[in-house]
């Protein structure tokens, strides 16, 4: 009798294994996808949290936040409210614009003096916030109230009319993330000092030039 070699093939179905039909592999392979695919898109979301994290900023591929207080859904960037495009942040030179106008005198010139050395550097700084009406912000305010599921939660990020610096013309927000850590580098030169730990593209005039600047509050419920 030959004796078949250790190797040889055996059929499933001679140990009582059904055989695998192709309807099966099918199935098989098509589980395998959607499992890399799952995986893909855990690693993307989990990309997403690293760099919120990182940079202080909502992260919508650009740095300018599209979660953004600043985001403009319900005034358009016309000007009497101060509202400005994220898509197409200004000059802090715009003096046209209401939302520079209207800022504290002391705070447009630091933030002019600042952008000015910046460029020196081959730093671009621009304004995705300044001045804001008050009727604005209240629209932000209720804006991230249904963003983030709550006013508590909202609070973190965007202020009351009554409270907000913006409102006052007291406060700036800064596009990008590199002209940020600029300015929160450098800023004091200036007497301009990010404020929020949670938001690192806002600066307010909060020290004399070249003074040190206050510990940062750990967001905007706490200005309240």
């Amino acid at each position: 009798m030959t004796r078949q070699p250790r190797e040889t093939y055996v059929s499933p179905e001679r140990y009582g294994f059904p055989k695998t039909s192709a309807v099966v592999m099918r199935r098989r392979i098509a589980a395998i996808i959607v499992a890399v695919l799952a995986a893909a898109s855990i690693a993307v979301v989990m990309v997403i949290a690293l760099v919120t994290s990182a940079t202080g900023m909502p992260f919508d591929g650009s740095g300018a936040g599209a979660n953004s207080p600043t985001t403009a859904d319900a005034y358009p960037a016309d000007g009497e409210t101060g509202a400005i495009d994220l898509n197409d942040p200004i000059s802090p030179f715009s003096i046209e614009h209401p939302a520079v106008a209207r800022l504290d005198p002391a705070l447009r010139d630091a933030i002019q003096a600042a952008a000015s050395d910046a460029e020196a550097e081959g730093v671009s700084i621009e304004l995705t916030s300044g001045w804001r009406s008050a009727d604005y912000q209240a629209s932000l305010l209720s804006n991230a109230i249904a963003d983030y599921g709550s006013e508590e939660a909202a609070r973190e990020f965007v202020s009351t009319p009554q409270a907000s610096k913006h409102v006052t013309g007291e406060a700036i927000d800064i596009a990008r993330v590199d002209p940020a850590l600029w300015l929160e580098q450098y800023g004091n030169a200036y007497g301009l000092c990010r404020t929020f730990a949670n938001e690192s593209w806002h600066f307010e005039l909060a020290t004399t030039p070249g003074g040190e600047c206050p510990a940062m509050l750990a967001d905007a419920s706490e200005a309240q």
